[in-house]
């Protein structure tokens, strides 16, 4: 899916930010590659961004 839309996938949000809370607890946050993908208005790329929400949902509850 990558390659045949290569420069749609520069738009896919692979941000992720790792901070420590007022308690001293490590937080990790990913962005939501829905919110940024569905506005290309394209079937296959929305499929994709809730390709990688779903992995990245997996990844959040493999955390301590």
């Amino acid at each position: 899916m990558l390659a045949s839309h290569c420069s749609k996938s520069l738009l896919l949000p692979c941000n992720v930010v790792v901070r420590e809370d007022e308690a001293n607890r490590v937080r990790v946050e990913f962005m939501d590659p829905n919110a940024v993908l569905e506005l290309v208005g394209k079937p296959e790329i929305t499929q994709l961004a809730a390709e990688v929400r779903q992995k990245l949902s997996r990844v959040m509850a493999a955390l301590p």
